[in-house]
């Protein structure tokens, strides 16, 4: 197994930018980023890979394999959350354990954004349908977290499981994803041209500046974290290993090609800090957002950019 990927990957600027937010915060410097131009960023990071996702699924074949990958993608983000719930139940109560659970099932668009900058740096490419996969991969595992909340505790959700389902599905993050897929699945290819150069030439740029903006709020949510203990840290760095380490093996026989195999794994390995936390202050207000939130953006999403993506990528190299 090659280590210089390790070594790449921690030098990316990028990820250097982000252990720049976090040094800001610990040393109390007034380093910030505009709020809006935080949310613009976001929108531009998702408007991008979902256009070029489209524009790469236009000149594939729709085959037994993308549904395979989508149906696969929609089972590991529903099943997940089963497993992580009953682990976590004894020790954290259903309704954090509900949150923690659906968080961990569901996914991190930009840990997403990250794997691609990572395979463009690799010089691999991935399937377009990956993106639909992604963007299908946010919404199960809310879903099975609402249904566990509402096996195992006495109040059950507040918001009733159809509100929660419109919630998911209309999410910002996932509307824009299938959005910008769907325009550049039918978009013109000449006129694609035309935008291409904002799509891809300054992706990197933006991505950069987002990560710093990531690392600025990861250090600000680690102070209420760590009064939680040492159990939901190991949960936060173990479990995405396992999943991620995993799926990683399990794709050769669904994902063949290596860059899809990884797009799955760090899918699988990611933790969702924005769509689940926004559906769990509607179904499960009870579940205590100073513990599910910084252990996906604190602890699982640095942990899967650092190490994560060279070692999953290590082990579909190996395989």
């Amino acid at each position: 197994m090659d280590f210089q990927i390790l070594i790449n990957n921690l030098t990316n600027p990028s990820l250097l930018f982000f252990v720049l937010g976090i040094i800001a915060v610990r040393i109390k410097s007034d380093l910030e980023i505009p709020g809006t131009s935080a949310k613009f960023i976001a929108l531009y990071l998702m408007l991008s890979i979902g256009f070029k996702g489209g524009q790469e699924l236009s000149h594939s074949e729709f085959g037994s394999e993308i549904i395979w990958a989508l149906l696969f993608g929609v089972g590991l983000s529903a099943g997940v959350p089963i497993y992580t719930f009953y682990i976590l139940r004894k020790r954290l109560g259903v309704a954090n354990a509900s949150a923690v659970a659906a968080a961990y099932g569901s996914i991190s668009a930009v840990t997403f954004v990250a794997a691609v900058s990572f395979l463009d740096m690799q010089g691999v490419t991935f399937g377009g349908h990956m993106v639909a996969v992604m963007a299908l991969m946010e919404a199960p595992a809310i879903i099975t977290g609402v249904i566990l909340l509402q096996k195992y505790s006495d109040k059950g959700p507040v918001g009733g499981l159809k509100s929660i389902l419109h919630h998911a599905l209309t999410n910002g993050s996932v509307l824009l994803i299938l959005g910008s897929l769907l325009i550049g699945l039918i978009a013109d290819e000449r006129q694609a041209e035309g935008i291409k150069p904002f799509v891809t030439d300054i992706f990197k740029g933006f991505l950069a500046v987002f990560l710093l903006d990531m690392g600025i709020r990861s250090g600000k949510k680690l102070k209420t974290f760590f009064k939680y203990g040492y159990f939901s840290t190991l949960f936060a760095v173990a479990v995405p290993l396992i999943n991620g380490c995993t799926v990683a093996v399990l794709t050769h026989w669904i994902a063949p090609a290596a860059g899809d195999r990884l797009i799955f794994s760090i899918l699988a390995a990611s933790a969702s800090y924005i769509a689940v936390p926004a559906a769990m202050k509607l179904a499960n207000p009870d579940a205590d957002e100073g513990l599910y939130v910084p252990m996906a953006l604190a602890i699982t999403f640095p942990f899967n950019i650092t190490f994560g993506m060279p070692f999953f990528w290590m082990i579909i190299q190996y395989f």
